[in-house]
């Protein structure tokens, strides 16, 4: 099973470190960024689930990085870590980055933690979901398809005491619909 991958973004390397160090129990590969356009690399080349991201940073701001994330990859789940715990940072980075945790540093290792794994839980069921998602669409799109080859096929009908009605269809005109049915959609 692959492990999920969580992204830290951040300038100052002993942040990236110590950073390294909070996870080095969990189950996650772990692939650091000195900036942000090494970070969006990284998630170019990479399937990133979490980004961890500092808010001040020489090339852009937390904020605007956490945006592009938001553009390019929206299903990522994004946190900003800083430690200019401003009102206007964490708007910005609420506003523009649409971020799942705002902490300021120094931070809670358990806290941090916990926040890393809920995202992860997060990532993992918004991609269940869209599988589960385009399944019923193709069944939907199916059923479709069938109703139009066998009007009345996806009907049901009932009886005075709600229970289903099956149709006179003989031994041979079901061979016939199976036989189609498998031909063209399996």
């Amino acid at each position: 099973m692959a492990q999920d991958t969580i992204l830290i973004v951040d300038d100052e390397p002993y942040v990236i470190a110590s950073l390294k160090r909070v996870f080095t129990d969990e189950p996650y590969e772990i692939c650091s960024a000195a900036g942000a356009l090494e970070g969006i690399e990284i998630l170019k080349n990479n399937p990133v689930k979490v980004v961890l991201s500092d808010e001040k940073m020489p090339d852009i701001t937390g904020s605007e990085f956490l945006a592009m994330v938001r553009e390019q990859f929206p299903d990522v789940i994004r946190i900003m870590l800083t430690g200019n715990a401003s009102i206007d940072a964490a708007m910005k980075a609420i506003n523009k980055g649409e971020i799942y945790r705002f902490f300021t540093k120094p931070w809670d290792d358990r806290e941090l933690k916990f926040a890393v794994s809920a995202a992860v839980d997060k990532y993992n069921i918004e991609e269940e979901n869209r599988r589960l998602l385009e399944i019923v669409k193709r069944q939907a799109l199916n059923m479709k398809l069938l109703e139009r080859q066998f009007p009345g096929i996806t009907k049901l009908e009932r009886d005075e005491k709600d229970r289903i009605l099956l149709p006179d269809v003989s031994e041979q005109e079901m061979t016939r619909i199976m036989a189609k049915f498998d031909k063209e959609f399996i």
